[in-house]
């Protein structure tokens, strides 16, 4: 066994533009690495791509949310309802490490384009998020994650949309956007700072995302008319946009 992490730091000296990697372990298992450089103090993190980030099984199951999620099963399943079931202090603070690992995971994913692998962990989030705020005992801890809708929404949006544009569906892109900011507009007020700095945020990066989307869509067969008319118009050659303003009329009513 290897102790000194030496060679494999000389062979991946740290780069800014190379702090993340894909590697393949002795077993054919992906792991995600992240190459840190804190001055004195240099290292290679290291995380599992599926199941936890840790590589962990609480209480033998996959992940934490899904043994309390069974525990739930089994509770509504020996009562004929679920009223009673509750997620004390420990049991929440097991669900937000969790959550915090997979955050920390999906940012990094997001990074090296995993797109499929960070919808797969904000999907989870955003299930752990409803299940705390759901069965919590105390309200300090159901609320606790609701501050980070935004974010988490943002995210998910932004990795659905890029396999859209792979597959230059410009369309569909932008109704997820579309979509998803409305989401965020409506959701509930959450009486903390990250909550208004990440909903701020996060509107403004996915208008940003939505206006990128709208230049590259092909335009429509309508759009492109209406744009060459206003060129007519400019130009001041009325004929061709008497012509143009036919064929607008023609082509929405057979739309």
């Amino acid at each position: 066994m290897m102790e000194n992490i030496g060679p494999l730091l000389k062979h991946w000296p740290y780069s800014q533009d190379n702090t993340i990697r894909k590697i393949i372990d002795e077993d054919g298992t992906e792991k995600i690495q992240v190459r840190v450089d804190q001055g004195a103090f240099q290292g290679i993190l290291q995380m599992e791509l599926d199941g936890r980030p840790d590589g962990h099984k609480p209480h033998r199951s996959l992940f934490v949310l899904d043994y309390f999620q069974s525990k739930r099963d089994k509770y509504i399943e020996s009562n004929g309802k679920e009223e009673g079931f509750e997620l004390k202090k420990a049991h929440c603070r097991e669900l937000f490490d969790e959550s915090h690992q997979i955050y920390e995971r999906y940012v990094f994913l997001l990074q090296i384009q995993d797109y499929d692998r960070v919808i797969q962990d904000t999907e989870r989030n955003m299930d752990l998020f409803r299940f705390v705020n759901r069965y919590a005992k105390t309200e300090k801890d159901r609320l606790n994650l609701e501050k980070w809708w935004p974010y988490v929404l943002r995210i998910n949006a932004i990795a659905r949309v890029m396999i859209t544009t792979q597959n230059e569906d410009y369309a569909s892109g932008i109704a997820i956007i579309r979509d998803v900011l409305e989401q965020i507009e409506a959701l509930e007020k959450v009486d903390a700072e990250e909550f208004h700095m990440e909903k701020e945020r996060s509107i403004q990066a996915l208008n940003e995302l939505l206006e990128e989307l709208e230049q590259k869509r092909p335009l429509t067969e309508t759009e492109r008319l209406k744009k060459e008319l206003l060129m007519a118009i400019e130009s001041e050659d009325f004929e061709r946009a008497a012509e143009l303003r036919d064929r607008i009329h023609q082509t929405e009513q057979s739309d």
